[in-house]
């Protein structure tokens, strides 16, 4: 699954990119975003999802923010643990532990340049395991079907309890790009401002519809890592 992807595009994209959702005012509670060449499970990275507004009632507003990488793991996953390391990559949403976050006030979007899949490769010795990169094609901000909830428990020992906001994203069958080197799963991908939308504000029997690979062709395959 994917456990790795970079956001080399600059803040005022995300903002561009909040901004064209055409949902309202853009709040950017980002900071000063750098470049994320490496985003891992747990890391910190930026969501768009729907706020709603201190003094406008019901009216919800898109949200630059940021949230750690790993959604809440199912009760069965945790039996003798006293560590959740996080759930990344969400494929059953027909699962009684995902239904609670699917409605609109849950989705977010994650903005990402490249995303990689660890590959067995050859190397000589015996195989290894590679991340290789893949990209959209075209020059505009992609981003995974995500899903947030704040969330209070123990990612790590020596951090202790922590309440913090989280995500995941979603995954579907590969495309014709991901499928010879990946095939059990791909992220979904938005990549057209008018699915993006529907992703964060669409009840969920239209939006599940978005749980789709992303078209063949549409994806360039950059190589594995240390080539790119």
């Amino acid at each position: 699954m994917c456990n790795l992807y970079a956001l080399t595009k600059g803040q005022q994209a995300l903002r561009d990119l909040a901004h064209a959702l055409d949902l309202g005012a853009v709040a950017d509670r980002l900071g000063n975003l750098p470049v994320l060449i490496g985003i891992y499970p747990d890391a910190q990275a930026p969501i768009i999802g729907l706020a709603r507004g201190e003094t406008s009632g019901p009216t919800l507003s898109p949200t630059l923010s940021l949230a750690r990488w790993g959604m809440p793991s199912p009760a069965f996953a945790l039996e003798g643990k006293s560590v959740d390391r996080g759930i990344t990559n969400i494929r059953n949403t027909a699962s009684p532990h995902w239904r609670r976050w699917l409605g609109p006030a849950y989705r977010c979007l994650v903005p990402f340049s490249s995303f990689a899949e660890h590959v067995k490769t050859d190397a000589g010795s015996g195989p290894l395991w590679r991340p290789l990169w893949f990209a959209p094609r075209g020059d505009g901000i992609a981003c995974f079907a995500g899903l947030a909830a704040r969330w209070t428990g123990v990612r790590k020992k020596a951090e202790g309890e922590v309440t913090l906001t989280v995500f995941g994203f979603l995954t579907c069958e590969p495309n014709a790009e991901v499928a010879p080197h990946h095939p059990k799963a791909m992220p979904v991908i938005l990549t057209e401002t008018a699915d993006m939308r529907r992703w964060l504000t669409a009840e969920w029997a239209e939006a599940k519809s978005l749980q789709r690979p992303l078209a063949d062709g549409a994806l360039s395959v950059l190589g594995f890592e240390g080539e790119v």
